[in-house]
């Protein structure tokens, strides 16, 4: 959803962001009053979705055809349920299937989207486009303006080709719940059956609870036991892929309808999200497209070594990977993955979020491969402790859900929304003279990711060290990252700022000295991307002295580590307080 203007107090620099021109600019509102947050909570729209779901049109006409819309986080043709849906409807009732997707820039820019991942949501619409037109099957794209018209216009584009049945995924933002809350409503005088399938996550929310409570999880512990708990007792169920996708008659080609759908044109760039020349061929290099790429990248993780070589913007998939049984990524992950000195993790991220990938595939592939007969988590084993990182994303979708809040710019622990922020420094600076810190920065603004161990320490540095607003850094992380998900990334910095479900305390707050050393005990990470320092070597790499950088023009520490903890201790404990 879109959030509300910042309280005084917040940080002036968070309302700031350039918009695509227009006859009237978009400003959306980006943080929601607590009253309001706490309406939405009292009554999510996901219920309400759910109970409009109940009263679509039951037996609509047959019509003309079947049309599946395509959305941000379902970017794959196999095992996509509302398409594998929508085609076994079409095959029943004879008719060709049309694959829609709306391109909507005020969605994105209510929630930070950047022009990376609109970049890679484009690459990855041009691949699909060309294998559904050679299954005869139209990819069809549209952008709406405003967003608030969007069910009315796919509405009269339904009728416009003579639709009565459309499918599509459920996205779980405060926002695309409600448009399709509006969509149910429109459809119903209009005859249109209205199908919405989970599909993002294994579990989808709303259906782990507490027993004691009845309500659903805020801590991820007991909500990951009862996860494995229901998953592991119907491995069928949750694991299995849906059916492959039917191809059209190709007689669909010479329809004056449909046939021009096959002629729409995927735009290289949107007005507002356009990346610059050098960004652009290195997106498409550091990040291939397509569903093929995304499981060759899982079977790298799953079969090759880790290689200090690909530590940096380079191509998940250059030549030089080794195969072993015994060492490879996986298998090592639980004692590597906080290592950012060299390809521990899988780097699968941008194709999760984008729906590029299914999960349900990438445990059926794993559990295959190891011969696993269930999901375990076992902390000691690299697969286990893999697949409990992957299980998060299902708890920070189901958080999204449960509590909207989140997605309305508000932080979960409500005691913590007067704690003042300082306007001191942007992230964009990248000179905060901590190594490690400003290593991995740089590391977003180079290639559009970085490691999860330092996207923790970074989130915790601006917001307990330089006090700056957790809103600020979200949505930094949201305009810059090809991976940017709402869920996850709001989860990561609520963590960190103490302000979210299952926070860490506010009076933890991380030595980014010390957590250098662990995260980069080889010093290859800093010393890649901050050049100043390549030639230093040991623990002058993660703490330099005064005469270090000065000497090497590296900018000393902003802020005392030890002064930094005392001055967040003293607002968390006392919220309002300077």
């Amino acid at each position: 959803m879109s959030k509300r203007p910042h309280t005084p107090h917040e940080s002036d620099s968070a309302s700031k962001r350039a918009r695509p021109a227009g006859p009237k600019p978009f400003n959306p509102i980006k943080v929601a009053t607590p009253e309001a947050a706490a309406a939405v909570d009292a009554n999510p729209p996901l219920k309400q979705l759910v109970k409009a779901l109940g009263d679509v049109v039951k037996k609509p006409d047959q019509g003309d055809c079947v049309v599946y819309w395509m959305r941000m986080h379902d970017l794959r043709i196999s095992d996509n349920r509302a398409f594998s849906n929508a085609c076994e409807q079409a095959r029943r009732d004879k008719i060709p299937v049309i694959v829609l997707f709306v391109f909507s820039p005020q969605d994105w820019i209510a929630h930070d989207r950047g022009a990376r991942k609109i970049d890679f949501t484009l690459r990855n619409l041009v691949i699909l486009k060309k294998t559904l037109a050679d299954m005869d099957i139209p990819l069809h794209t549209v952008t709406y303006v405003p967003r608030k018209r969007i069910p009315e216009k796919v509405l009269n584009l339904l009728n416009d080709l003579g639709c009565k049945r459309v499918y599509a995924n459920i996205e779980y933002e405060v926002d695309e719940l409600r448009r399709d809350i509006e969509l149910c409503k429109l459809a119903l005088p209009r005859g249109v059956q209205v199908n919405l399938s989970h599909n993002k996550a294994i579990v989808e929310p709303g259906v782990i609870f507490a027993p004691s409570t009845g309500k659903p999880y805020a801590v991820y512990s007991p909500y990951k036991k009862q996860w494995l708990k229901l998953v592991n007792d119907k491995l069928d169920h949750y694991l299995k892929e849906v059916a492959d996708p039917t191809a059209n008659d190709p007689s669909v080609r010479e329809s004056e309808v449909f046939g021009p759908l096959f002629e729409t044109d995927i735009p290289t760039s949107i007005p507002g999200f356009e990346l610059d020349d050098a960004d652009k061929p290195k997106m498409a290099e550091v990040w291939p497209a397509g569903e093929s790429a995304a499981r060759e990248i899982l079977l790298r993780f799953l079969n090759t070594k880790a290689r200090t070589s690909q530590l940096g913007a380079v191509n998940p998939l250059t030549d030089g990977s080794e195969d072993t049984e015994k060492h490879n990524r996986v298998i090592k992950y639980g004692g590597d993955r906080d290592r950012a000195d060299k390809d521990t993790t899988s780097r699968l991220s941008p194709y999760f979020s984008s729906g590029v990938i299914s999960v349900r595939e990438v445990f059926g592939t794993t559990m295959k491969l190891f011969d696993l007969k269930k999901i375990d988590v076992n902390p000691n084993a690299g697969v286990g402790t893999w697949f409990s990182e992957i299980i998060w994303r299902d708890f920070y979708t189901d958080v999204l859900a449960s509590f909207p809040r989140v997605s309305m710019g508000r932080p979960f622990q409500e005691k913590f929304s007067e704690v003042v922020w300082e306007n001191h420094q942007s992230p964009e600076e990248r000179k905060t003279g901590v190594p490690i810190v400003d290593a991995a920065m740089r590391c977003v603004q180079e290639m559009g990711w970085v490691h999860n161990r330092p996207r923790m320490i970074v989130a915790m540095y601006l917001t307990k060290h330089l006090m700056i607003d957790w809103r600020v850094g979200e949505r930094y992380f949201m305009e810059n990252l090809i991976d940017g998900d709402l869920a996850s990334n709001n989860g990561g910095w609520q963590w960190s700022a103490s302000t979210g479900v299952d926070p860490c305390p506010y009076f933890r707050i991380f030595n980014p000295h010390s957590q250098s050393t662990k995260t980069d005990p080889s010093g290859d990470f800093i010393r890649n991307w901050v050049p100043e320092l390549s030639k230093v070597r040991g623990p002058d790499l993660h703490t330099p002295s005064t005469s270090i950088v000065d000497k090497l023009r590296y900018p000393r520490p902003i802020i005392d580590h030890k002064e930094a903890r005392e001055r967040a201790m003293r607002r968390y404990k006392n919220p309002g307080s300077t």
